[in-house]
């Protein structure tokens, strides 16, 4: 799968934080596995572990997020994942619009490991909580830096203020295995 360097919105510029990226490890009939990978994560500030549960307001500080548009019309889903090992999961019924916890029957499993300058996080998110494939899909980050510097990480962005809702955040597809 394809790794995406994310960009930083220059309307949030970071602090120390030099790069991310972002990618697919696998998809299988139980597990989407994602890994995020922070350079210059010296200054990057992680929530303490708080365990696995379900928590709203997780972007407020470090955060990896996954949108997904799958092929039924405008909804999407939205997956915030902590290093605290806390998740959230949504579905949108259109752009920022009829929000609705999304149903996750067994928690998002969150693995941040911090060596140096470098933090990786890898999640996997159950696959019977993801809308059916084909996907238009966008990782994202919120990245908390020392001193309360927030920038805003993602594939592509709006150009006026970071919206990891905005369609342009949903740059990557993904298609349906094609049958045997």
């Amino acid at each position: 799968m394809e790794t995406f360097d994310l960009t930083c919105h220059p309307a949030h510029p970071a602090r120390a934080v030099t790069g991310i990226a972002a990618r697919i490890l696998s998809l299988d009939a139980h597990w989407l596995t994602l890994r995020w990978k922070v350079e210059g994560a010296g200054a990057l500030v992680l929530p303490p572990f708080a365990g696995r549960a379900r928590t709203d307001g997780l972007w407020q500080t470090t955060c990896f997020e996954m949108f997904l548009k799958g092929p039924d019309g405008e909804g999407y889903a939205e997956f915030n994942l902590s290093p605290s090992e806390r998740w959230a999961a949504y579905d949108f019924a259109g752009y920022r619009a009829g929000m609705a916890e999304r149903a996750v029957e067994r928690a998002p499993v969150c693995t941040p490991r911090r060596g140096g300058s470098v933090l990786i996080f890898d999640a996997a998110i159950p696959a019977f909580a993801l809308p059916p494939l084909p996907w238009a899909y966008g990782l994202t980050a919120v990245i908390e830096e020392e001193g309360g510097t927030k920038s805003y990480w993602a594939m592509a962005h709006p150009p006026e203020k970071p919206d990891f809702h905005d369609p342009a955040c949903m740059a990557a597809r993904l298609a349906a295995p094609e049958a045997p």
